[in-house]
């Protein structure tokens, strides 16, 4: 009779473990339905644009040396795997991916996605440049739960992003993917 109670208590916490992994796991940085995983700045496929926001940018003009090395920085781990708590090019979760390539440029940002998000100014979608932050909500609703850096905006107003997904590693994305579109919260500038 023991051994059949210690058996069912140690299953139930085997499987309680396993939810919580897995649920920190698709919480922590979001999932990444529809990303482009390229190192080139390739127009995204297969894009839906019904029902999609607006979130164009009107920059055009040119970035200063410090947001250059940033990008560059943010460049040498496109491909890097995704790790949940990660910080280094072994496995990046988005968040440390973020704190990694500021910290490189000797630019001090918190831990957390949530708390990125109340650092620096806000700005509106129209006055993004690269090297702003990108917040999303990956679960729905307005918490916090992803982060990017924003990579460039092309002449059409497109925001390209780069950050650490839990499918694919660190990527390029846009914001013209339904999925990004639809879990986008708000844009801030540290630089």
């Amino acid at each position: 009779m023991i051994y059949c109670k210690s058996f069912s208590v140690k299953n139930l916490l085997k499987t309680f473990t396993l939810a919580a992994v897995i649920s920190v796991t698709t919480i922590s940085c979001g999932s990444s339905k529809s990303v482009s995983s390229s190192k080139k700045n390739l127009p995204a496929k297969g894009i839906a644009k019904d029902n999609l926001r607006s979130l164009d940018s009107d920059f055009s003009g040119s970035i200063s040396n410090n947001i250059t090395e940033l990008l560059k920085d943010a460049d040498k781990y496109l491909g890097a795997p995704y790790k949940f708590g990660g910080d280094t090019s072994a496995g990046f979760d988005c968040s440390g991916f973020a704190l990694k390539v500021f910290n490189e440029n000797d630019i001090k940002l918190p831990r957390r996605s949530s708390d990125q998000a109340n650092t620096g100014d806000d700005i509106r979608v129209k006055e993004i440049k690269p090297g702003d932050l990108l917040f999303f909500a990956t679960s729905g609703g307005t918490k916090v739960s992803h982060v990017g850096i924003v990579h460039s905006v092309e002449r059409s107003g497109e925001i390209k992003f780069v950050h650490a997904s839990t499918s694919k590693g660190v990527i390029i994305s846009s914001l013209h993917e339904n999925y990004w579109n639809k879990a986008f919260l708000h844009a801030k500038r540290v630089l």
